[in-house]
């Protein structure tokens, strides 16, 4: 067999494993920011990163030589823009290995800061109950990261030099996650992933391809708690995403 054709199968088998065993049938591992997997019923910090026009090219070595825990460590320990000199705690990520859903934001709040853990603030909250909503969560079948891993200073929109610092964390995660479709969250992590400079209202609502990743654009949670009138098309969004999360597992496992 050759080396090509056994690549092939080990990572076959590896999403059967999964599928079966940590991903999608009962509670997967979730991964904590140090230590490797542990179980839990409430989610641990876990590795993330950002990134300003993602490319293959960014990610360091091979799918096989990478982990989710070597990102986070390296995360942990980052000084490649000014951002580290201010942070409390890098944000690296949280959620399950294998998800179903790749949830991506622009950069940790004042508790994110505090607390290592992504999306754990009001606008958090609001998010888990999003994605409750079309039976998602960061236990079960998420994952949910930033474009950038420290806060910037007043929660300003994260400057260029930082995002290129961060990009090759999140490319190297997206390999390694494989998430069925990308649910990215506001303005500033779409413009990054998409590589345009375009409104999210203009391009909400319409998947667009991630590197042959279906990629949904829609409303950051905080712009529903400053604007209500957004809510409704928010949710038309998430049951647009929650038709195609459908779509491709049908494909992919043979679900109905």
């Amino acid at each position: 067999m050759k080396a090509e054709d056994k690549n092939r199968l080990v990572q076959a088998l590896d999403l059967i494993e999964d599928y079966f065993g940590n991903g999608y049938k009962r509670p997967p591992a979730v991964y904590a920011f140090t230590g490797g997997p542990v179980r839990s019923e409430a989610a641990v910090p876990a590795e993330s990163a950002g990134s300003p026009a993602l490319s293959e090219g960014d990610s360091a070595g091979s799918p096989q030589e990478d982990s989710l825990d070597r990102i986070a460590g390296e995360i942990g320990l980052c000084t490649g823009c000014p951002l580290h000199a201010t942070r409390n705690k890098a944000v690296p990520g949280e959620g399950v290995s294998r998800p179903l859903a790749l949830v991506i934001g622009e950069g940790p709040g004042a508790d994110e800061d505090a607390s290592g853990r992504p999306f754990v603030g009001k606008a958090g909250k609001l998010l888990d109950k999003m994605l409750s909503s079309i039976g998602l969560s960061r236990e079960q079948n998420c994952f949910i990261a930033n474009v950038v891993k420290c806060r910037p200073p007043g929660n300003r929109d994260p400057l260029p030099g930082e995002t290129l610092a961060c990009s090759p964390f999140l490319t190297r995660q997206i390999v390694l996650l494989r998430p069925l479709a990308i649910l990215s969250v506001g303005r500033v992590s779409t413009g990054l992933l998409l590589n345009t400079g375009a409104g999210i209202g203009k391009l909400r609502g319409r998947f667009a391809d991630y590197q042959g990743t279906p990629l949904l654009p829609t409303y950051h949670p905080s712009a529903l708690l400053r604007d209500e009138s957004l809510k409704r098309p928010a949710w038309e969004d998430l049951k647009t995403f929650k038709a195609k999360l459908d779509e491709l597992s049908a494909s992919v496992f043979g679900e109905k």
